[in-house]
């Protein structure tokens, strides 16, 4: 109804406004249409039955060169004009616009599957008092619909309520952020008490005001009115579209946006056609080329008219002329008639070879078995076919982080306890020993409820926790009591955790299996099992973790009544609450936190407190009373806070390894070994991503500096900015060079280029959002960009999907250098679409960023190969064939214009007509494809082997404007020898009989047959790697140009078609005779010695990085990889290496009594919600003791 109510609005003609707020009611359809909201179904398709022709068509003639031909063709119909016939365009023209016709309709047809298979999922829809299917495309703005477990979300929901207690949901965002983890949401308590009574919800008259549709995925801001209440409304109350509801029977949502406008969609965007920098340059150079011919036409026809004047009425006896003709008359016509004599200078073949050339790269990527990921068996994909030879350029890559560099898994990797270290094994001489999937593992079969899942191989930490030893007991119970996380047991002894970070799921498991069990909770109490004894503890408050803290503690009491404060943080915070007799253990504890560190793993520091009953008593009444003020409850918290977490005992550190997916550290060293720049834009928090940096190699130790720019004013951003670059860059100008020029068609594209600047050795750069916001700003962003431009390596955190395309675009626009961005997720996708190439990491649940991607892959390691190998053969190959093409192209024009000079400016044709159409389309259109689909200068080892290979790529220097003049200048030379030789040698030429053959129909024989022998040769030339097709396609075109030459010139095709085949015993005349035969060699060597010399000048002179490869792998053989070693170890001289993806607030709703007060549990998967949206950030600091009333923790705290 939807639908067709904004249908007809838009045949009336009534335009819709561009809406700045949404308000619909629930329940009340009528309301909501008469505001014309887009209803729920989607449209991702680009034509109709009626609409592909026209449209197709359309997009098809605006491409310059489609146009220029359909001219063409329009020319070749006037008899006064044409010199050829109309056929000799037509037919390759229809054959491009049909196979280019078809390859569009076929992926709009899938476009249509895809979007018809989603609008007709069904989903319960409350109507009329009662639920009813519908299909998800008749879903209404407004509509309540009932999910449950494992369904889709249909729309952007306002949750309403749900089948968990507190109104709770988990929700996978894979689809949004690739992150397979859950989220937890939560309704407002109005609508969560109606729970899943049809009858209430159906009565339910609440009004929403909130923002239009955008694209933030991490924000919404509105309002609901209840009964004349209002109810603020953030994002932790909307279900997006794109979500997965997980672990939750049902629950109850209001569509506030429906398809289109939906926050996925939003972020989906419109579908940008993306052409290589080739593709602009040809475009430029076609339009010379134009220029070039349309002269060049010039020139004959003022030739044509001087001719005509001088000597035209010599031949007026018997050409007599038209009537009404005159010279000026036959000049003008004469123009038109070599505009399509001398079209070939841009045959619409070129066109058809390239996307040929680049269908089969394509198709190499596809078939590729080394990018093949057999566990999720997922193989590359190349999901777009015109932008292989821009793979061959990358300069900037823009990568996501979780998902993308990592697995988002951690593991439990050593440990440091009392001053000693875990987890490194060593052989009998001491040497460290590299952990393998071939390492025995620590056997924790005796532990009945351990995680068999978990690995460990230093069998020393198990031994010291069996033999009782106290602090490493200590030190497992506090991984056992301090966190946040919630048990489930299916069965008995088969436990699952929902963690709110994958950080707190790994060290629970590991005390889990080294004896220390957490079992259960309840707001009053942990039970934990204790080397097989249950214990159950007292909770008397959890102090909660958030960023300024960087710590979190509960205080717990033993069965004996001990009361004990576990913390655990950042070393840096906990340092600082230390007792002072703490000072040697703690710098013991320093050295193994900097070896960790410098391994790359996450790092927190593990203190406890013994508390007296007595300080403990006041201690609660004041926090009691911090807890309740109305004012200054958040500083007078903190400072109870801070009285209690000191004096504390250290008893070690924990180092958690963030799994990075396999070879990420050795690809991104190869690729800046290429000269790529590699930054990273992640929405983690910046401890995180820094640490990230470390573990892949991008950020090292030997850097000479690591600059981070965390500011919160623009001038602070300015400040930190230009200090940065100061250090680096002493004698860099104050004010950035900008280089303006004007670039593409008609060049009426402005450019501005920011050069970059030399530095002395590598530096970092890490940038918060909000100090990224302001450098962003028009004033700022080119300060940024120097500065960001100077460093080895860039890192973004806490950026939004909108800032990262703004990182894109900023680059793009100044540095005029090709980019990638590679991701995972929807918050991806407008990076993806931004950059030049985008590549979407397949295999995971969240497919968002491959539909949007050009390139697809299952893991991050097979981007080496994709831009070292495919890439950069793609270009070099590419830029062979362009350069093969106007070479062979030129040179058989050319011919025709200095024949012009001989045939009175007539617009004759030098060769046989068929020849004119059979050249590009059969005898030379196979050798060239054979050569741009399986050339190769060195192999894909090779390529490896020596990544600076990859860098001529980023410079142009195969295929340029000046390439393009080289290759004008070589046929210009080529065109002389192969017109004037041939002309000599047939001059007054007579037969060894004494006959003459000095005719035009043999002049044009020899002229066509040294042409063709000539580029063949240069082809031969030009392939560095030779196989059976292309041996077969070179001597192959040979053998047909002579079969069909012979049989066209034949007698008996001359008796059938007489007028067609004209040039009867051509042939058989001309080619027995010796000295044609030696015009051929003498031409050909005329034309390739000079080339060849050339070559070997520049190979001696100035070599080139592949000329220098290719002389190596002549003389040597390709060593083989190098054994494992175990990686030199590393100490870390940074700061810290603290890194913790929790997020504040957690510890309010696992001390909720309401939060347990449930049915029995089903099973499900553990809950890693890593939330590191910076909402959770901004949450305020509220922590209260267990004692306090439920209701009042309800009320003062919204999760």
């Amino acid at each position: 109804m939807g639908s067709v109510v904004s249908s007809f609005g838009n045949l009336c003609g009534k335009e819709k406004k561009q809406e700045e707020e949404r308000h619909l009611r629930a329940n009340d359809r009528p309301f909501n249409l008469s505001y014309l909201y887009a209803n729920n179904a989607i449209k991702t398709s680009k034509y109709n039955v009626f609409t592909f022709l026209p449209l197709n068509l359309f997009e098809q003639f605006t491409r310059l060169a489609n146009a220029y031909f359909l001219f063409l063709l329009l020319l070749q119909l006037i008899p006064q004009v044409s010199s050829l016939s109309w056929f000799t365009t037509a037919v390759p023209l229809i054959l491009v616009l049909s196979m280019t016709a078809v390859k569009d309709a076929s992926d709009d047809i899938n476009r249509h599957r895809c979007d018809r298979q989603v609008n007709n999922r069904q989903v319960n829809v409350l109507t009329d008092g009662e639920l009813k299917k519908e299909k998800w495309m008749n879903v209404q703005v407004g509509d309540i619909v009932k999910l449950e477990s494992n369904h889709f979300v249909t729309a952007d929901l306002l949750l309403l309520s749900s089948s968990e207690p507190l109104n709770l949901v988990y929700v996978e965002t894979a689809e949004l952020d690739g992150e397979t983890n859950l989220k937890v949401k939560q309704a407002l308590t109005v609508t969560g008490e109606m729970g899943d009574n049809i009858e209430a919800l159906s009565t339910f008259r609440g009004e929403v005001r909130c923002e239009p549709p955008n694209n933030r995925l991490d924000k919404f801001k509105g309002n609901l009115t209840v009964n004349g209440q209002t109810y603020g409304l953030d994002n932790d109350k909307i279900l997006l579209r794109g979500c997965t509801l997980r672990n939750t029977e049902w629950c109850f949502g209001l569509v506030i946006f429906g398809g289109p406008d939906t926050k996925l969609m939003q972020n989906s965007g419109k579908t940008t056609f993306k052409r290589t920098s080739i593709d602009h340059l040809m475009n430029v150079l076609v339009l010379c080329i134009f220029g070039f011919l349309g002269t060049m036409c010039f020139v004959l026809a003022i030739g044509n008219a001087i001719w005509e004047v001088k000597e035209g009425s010599v031949f007026t006896a018997f050409l007599p002329r038209e009537a009404g003709v005159n010279a000026a008359l036959s000049s003008f016509l004469s123009f038109w008639s070599y505009v399509i004599v001398l079209n070939t200078v841009v045959p619409i073949s070129l066109y058809v070879s390239v996307e040929i050339i680049r269908l089969g790269n394509s198709f190499y990527i596809d078939w590729d078995r080394k990018m093949y990921y057999p566990k999720n068996d997922t193989p590359a994909q190349a999901r777009t076919t015109t932008l292989n030879e821009e793979l061959g350029q990358i300069k900037y890559i823009f990568s996501d982080k979780t998902g993308t560099l990592t697995q988002n898994i951690m593991t439990f990797n050593k440990c440091s306890i009392n001053g000693k270290n875990y987890g490194e094994l060593f052989d009998f001489s001491g040497q460290r020993v590299e952990v393998t999937e071939k390492t025995q593992r620590v056997d924790f079969s005796w532990n009945q409820l351990a995680d068999p899942n978990f690995i460990f191989h230093d069998y020393s930490l198990l031994e010291t926790v069996k033999e009782g030893n106290p602090e490493a007991r200590a030190f497992f119970r506090l991984l056992a009591l301090c966190h946040t996380v919630m048990p489930e047991e299916k069965k008995e002894g088969e436990l699952n955790y929902q963690a709110q970070s994958p950080d707190e799921g790994a060290l629970v498991t590991a005390a889990r299996n080294f004896g220390f069990v957490f079992r259960s909770r309840t707001p009053e109490t942990i039970t934990i099992m204790e080397m097989g004894r249950k214990v159950t503890c007292e909770l008397l408050a959890v102090l909660d973790f958030n960023n300024v803290r960087k710590r979190m503690s509960v205080i717990v009491r033993s069965p004996e009544g001990k009361m004990t404060l576990y913390c655990k943080g950042a070393d840096t915070i906990i340092y600082e609450r230390l007792h002072p007799s703490c000072k040697k253990l703690m710098d013991v504890t320093t050295g193994h936190l900097n070896e960790y560190a410098g391994d790359g793993l996450r790092t927190l520091v593990l203190a406890y407190k013994d508390l007296e009953e007595s300080y403990m008593d006041g201690w609660r009444q004041r926090h009691h009373e911090a807890s309740t003020a109305m004012e200054g409850q958040e500083e007078m918290l903190n400072e109870l806070y801070e009285e209690i977490e000191k004096d504390m005992t250290l008893l070690g550190a924990t180092a958690v390894e963030d799994k990075l997916q396999d070879g990420v550290p050795q690809t991104i060293e190869q690729l800046a070994k290429a000269d790529i720049k590699i930054w990273v834009l992640t929405g983690d928090k910046q401890e995180t991503a820094e640490n990230i940096g470390y573990s892949c190699n991008m950020l090292r130790e030997e850097m000479k500096d690591v600059f981070i720019v965390a500011a919160n004013t623009a001038e602070g951003v300015k400040e930190e900015l230009q200090n940065a670059r100061r250090k680096m860059c002493p004698e860099a100008a104050e004010e950035p060079s900008v280089i303006k020029a004007r670039a593409g068609l008609f060049w009426l594209q402005k450019t501005e280029t920011v050069r970059d600047e030399k530095v002395d050795g590598d530096y970092g750069l890490i940038i918060n959002g909000h100090s990224l916001a302001f450098a962003l700003e028009k004033d700022l962003e080119l300060e940024l960009l120097r500065t960001a431009c100077m460093c080895q390596t860039v890192i973004c955190c806490r950026v939004t999907p909108l800032q990262k395309a703004q990182v894109v675009q900023l680059v793009k626009k100044y540095k005029q250098a090709v980019t990638l961005a590679i991701g995972d997720g929807a918050n991806d996708v407008s990076m993806i679409k931004a950059a030049h190439i985008g590549v979407g990491i397949s295999g995971q649940e969240g497919m968002q960023a491959v539909l949007s991607s050009d390139f697809s892959f299952a893991q991050f390691r097979y981007l080496q190969r994709l831009l070292l190998v495919h890439g950069r053969w793609s270009y070099l190959r590419m830029c062979k064939f362009l350069r093969y093409f106007f070479y062979k192209n030129f040179t058989f024009t050319f011919v025709h214009f200095w024949y012009a000079f001989f045939c009175g400016f007539s617009a004759q044709t030098v060769y046989d007509e068929w020849f004119i159409t059979l050249y590009n389309l059969m005898y030379t259109a196979l050798p060239i494809l054979s050569l741009c689909l399986f050339d190769q200068d060195v192999n894909d080892r090779w390529s490896f082997q020596y990544p600076q290979l990859y860098s001529p790529g980023q410079l142009n220097m195969y295929f340029s404007k000046k390439a393009f003049v080289r290759c004008m200048m070589h046929s210009c030379y080529s065109s002389l020898i192969l017109f004037f030789i041939p002309w000599a040698a047939m001059h007054d030429t007579v037969r060894d009989d004494g006959r003459d053959i000095a005719d035009y129909q043999s002049f044009a024989l020899l002229a066509q047959t040294c042409l063709l022998v000539v580029v063949s040769a240069q082809l031969c030339l030009d392939t560095h790697y030779w196989t059976t097709v292309n041996q077969l396609f070179v001597w192959g075109s040979l053998a047909t140009y002579f079969a069909v030459t012979f049989t066209m010139y034949s007698n008996g095709m001359f008796l059938i078609f007489t007028s067609v085949f004209p040039f009867i015993g051509t042939a058989r005349n001309s080619l027995n005779q010796p000295n044609v035969w030696l015009t051929i060699f003498l031409i050909s060597l005329l034309c390739i010695l000079p080339v060849v010399a050339l070559r070997f000048v520049l190979l001696q002179i100035r070599p080139t990085i592949n000329d220098k490869v290719r002389h190596m792998v002549g003389k040597e053989v390709l060593p083989s990889p190098a054994p494992r070693r175990p990686p030199a170890r590393r100490i870390s001289t940074r700061q810290s290496g603290y890194a913790f993806s929790h997020s504040q607030g957690y510890g309010n709703l696992v001390t909720s009594q309401g939060f347990l007060l449930k049915r029995p549990l089903k099973g499900r998967s553990i809950l890693f919600t890593q939330t590191d949206s910076a909402l959770a950030e901004n949450k305020p600091q509220q922590y209260r003791t267990i004692t306090e009333e439920v209701e009042e923790s309800q009320s003062s705290h919204s999760w």
